[in-house]
């Protein structure tokens, strides 16, 4: 009678053992991060944080992921010391078993939560992913201990975030001057300047937000026939004779978290993704094409949106330097009164173009992680209306983000140009300054 009872014990244990025997596996699919990845932007759409903002929401939450993903995998490093001001992260307890997506998934949307407002969005969202992670198997005991390191990762990182300068320039607002050729206030809303301090934040990995200055832009003169004026006729021209295909690439890229829309005596905003989310669900989409693992999917995460708030810290040392002049001011005040931008001009200064800023960093990392030559169908727009559109390189699309904005009549060419070539300085400094594995 012994022998049986021992012999069904082990048999009992073998069997449990059998059941859990894949949990790590299953709990390491990348489409738990980027499921949250999309959770964040909607928490993000929903909140209207500036194009800024929600790039420091993003690094941070990508960052939590990916530190406390990097303990499962050898050869991956941590970016304690690799970023500025980033010398510590909660670690892992030796000799007990963690499932470490799972506190990636953690600590990505803890960060996440504590950085927007709209919490009660999370609740349908929180009860399926637990659900979706039970279904796994995962043992109580390991999946407690999992979720507490991802909130100690957490923690970490909030205290990282603490000191990067943002609580500090919370408040203030920006002085228009009216001097010519500086930016004024732009129809319909008349928005006040939009994060005029942001060069005052603690870039990621920039030695600071002057590191990669653009030049300076082209002397205002609407003398005809001058570099400023050919500039000026140059975008009035382009909108007045759009094509089609024009026209939808502007409204594809548009990524106008707050568009403000006029009907008779009616207003009303429309939300959408910021442009550091759009490229955030290029890099998830991408991720999922070349069925790359966990690690992989938070690298491309993490780096990619370290590359787009540095991105708006060098573009933004310029917005607030030069205080350039939108073409909506200029040509309805000195060309023609009635001409209009296809997209609602942005409330901030017009040199250089943030969206060409940040989306070459962006396409210079996911280049560098992917390939040179990875061919994708971009589908971050559906959810607008939009149908995807097809790239050949994550360059090309980045070259589309950027002359969107001429064919939208919200930026001069030098905008994109400069703002190009500053992004990509600012992707190639990461790459060569940020190592993520051997």
């Amino acid at each position: 009678m012994k022998r049986y009872i021992v012999l069904f014990v082990a048999l009992w244990f073998t069997a449990c053992k059998s059941d859990n025997s894949n949990y790590q596996k299953e709990a390491a699919n990348p489409e738990f991060l980027i499921r949250s990845e999309v959770m964040l932007t909607e928490s993000i759409i929903h909140d209207i944080f500036a194009p800024p903002v929600s790039a420091r929401i993003y690094m941070y939450a990508s960052i939590a992921g990916y530190e406390a993903a990097v303990h499962g995998n050898k050869g991956y490093k941590s970016l304690v010391g690799q970023l500025n001001g980033f010398e510590k992260v909660a670690q892992p307890k030796a000799g007990e078993e963690y499932c470490f997506p799972l506190a990636s998934v953690r600590a990505y949307l803890a960060v996440g939560k504590k950085l927007t407002f709209a919490q009660e969005l999370y609740d349908e969202f929180d009860k399926k992913l637990e659900a979706d992670y039970k279904k796994i198997g995962i043992p109580d005991d390991v999946y407690d201990r999992s979720i507490a390191f991802g909130d100690s990762v957490a923690e970490s990182i909030m205290k990282y975030a603490s000191k990067d300068n943002y609580k500090q320039t919370r408040g203030f607002r920006f002085t228009v001057t009216n001097l010519p050729g500086t930016w004024t206030p732009t129809p319909p809303a008349y928005i006040d300047a939009v994060e005029p301090y942001w060069t005052k934040i603690r870039p990621a990995v920039l030695d600071s937000s002057a590191q990669f200055r653009a030049p300076e832009p082209s002397k205002f003169d609407l003398t005809k026939g001058s570099p400023y004026y050919k500039e000026v006729m140059q975008a009035y021209e382009t909108v007045k004779n759009l094509t089609n295909e024009q026209r939808d690439i502007a409204n594809f890229w548009d990524c106008n978290p707050f568009k403000m829309n006029i009907t008779g005596h009616a207003m009303f905003a429309t939300k959408k993704m910021s442009p550091g989310g759009h490229w955030l669900g290029i890099a998830g989409q991408v991720s999922r094409q070349l069925n790359k693992n966990y690690i992989q999917t938070a690298e491309a995460f993490a780096l990619t949106s370290i590359a787009i708030f540095d991105g708006f810290i060098s573009c933004w040392d310029e917005k607030y330097r030069s205080i350039r002049i939108r073409p909506e001011t200029v040509i309805n005040a000195s060309i023609d009164k009635t001409w209009m931008p296809v997209l609602q001009t942005p409330p901030f200064p017009e040199y250089t173009s943030g969206h060409s800023t940040i989306s070459r960093s962006a396409a210079v990392v996911l280049t560098k992680l992917f390939g040179e030559n990875v061919a994708f169908n971009d589908s971050t727009e559906i959810p607008y209306g939009l149908p995807p559109r097809k790239f050949t390189s994550f360059i090309q699309a980045s070259d589309e983000a950027s002359i969107s904005r001429l064919y939208g009549g919200i930026h001069f060419w030098p905008a994109l140009d400069e703002g190009a070539k500053q992004g990509q300085k600012v992707g190639s400094w990461l790459i060569q300054t940020v190592k993520t594995h051997e």
